[in-house]
């Protein structure tokens, strides 16, 4: 009974660091990979941010450190430059982007609430790179809707990154396969969604998590049917799947 009642204690315990969403089963294991390989390398800017962003009431919504390091490593990789990000809240993965990207490089970043990234703009201007942000406060899918009936913007994204509305997540491939290039990389965040694309039906769920898993699983088998698209589903973060555009 005392080891049941010890792994009850530890299972609640487990992931109350800020910004952690992790799906690895051991919290020792989680804080090996950031101890060893991403907080020793992160950048100043953006370890200032994620602790800004820490105290922040919505901090759940952060784009873990470690995904930072990685999505940072995958621009960097794909030699990208010209970006986009839908999902901005107060930028982390955003400055991961724009420190990784040439000094001509350009992200064009959407979000509703301009405030939350007005929380993070003052490290990004100090970290020298806000020259290559457009901001554009409001829902992304009018704009994406403008930029598809333009041919001239179709396949001129080197590298997309949405973390959004789940509810949308669809909408926004049915544009985004367009405008991203062939041999272009769209990532989608959270397509494992606190692991419960495998809970049971009666499994108790927060509502929230309840609400958007069914938007999440609609995604992840849109996804692995697409022809236009190869496939990486990582369990990096809360999950993100790299798509390569392929025809």
């Amino acid at each position: 009974m005392a080891a049941k009642g010890e792994e009850q204690q530890s299972q609640a315990g487990r992931h109350q660091e800020v910004g952690h969403k992790s799906l690895l089963q051991s919290d020792a294991l989680y804080q090996y990979i950031l101890e060893t390989s991403v907080y020793p390398r992160e950048p100043e800017a953006m370890k200032e941010l994620r602790e800004i962003t820490a105290r922040h009431p919505w901090n759940i919504m952060t784009t873990s450190a470690d995904e930072g390091q990685f999505l940072n490593m995958l621009i960097k990789l794909t030699n990208a430059k010209n970006t986009m990000e839908i999902g901005v809240y107060t930028g982390y993965s955003l400055l991961a982007t724009a420190l990784a990207l040439p000094e001509d490089g350009k992200i064009l970043a959407m979000d509703i609430n301009r405030e939350n990234y007005e929380l993070g703009l003052p490290i990004i201007e100090k970290a020298g790179v806000a020259h290559k942000i457009e901001f554009k406060e409001g829902p992304a899918l009018p704009v994406l809707d403008q930029l598809v009936v333009d041919e001239k913007n179709h396949g001129t994204y080197d590298f997309i990154f949405v973390d959004a509305d789940k509810d949308n997540y669809i909408n926004y491939h049915k544009r985004l396969i367009d405008l991203v290039k062939v041999g272009g990389v769209i990532g989608y965040d959270n397509t494992l969604w606190n692991g419960s694309v495998v809970a049971p039906p009666d499994a108790p769920l927060r509502k929230y998590v309840r609400y958007y898993r069914d938007f999440v699983l609609e995604l992840n088998k849109a996804l692995a049917v697409d022809p236009r698209i190869e496939i990486c589903m990582l369990p990096v973060g809360d999950g993100i799947t790299i798509c390569r555009r392929i025809k």
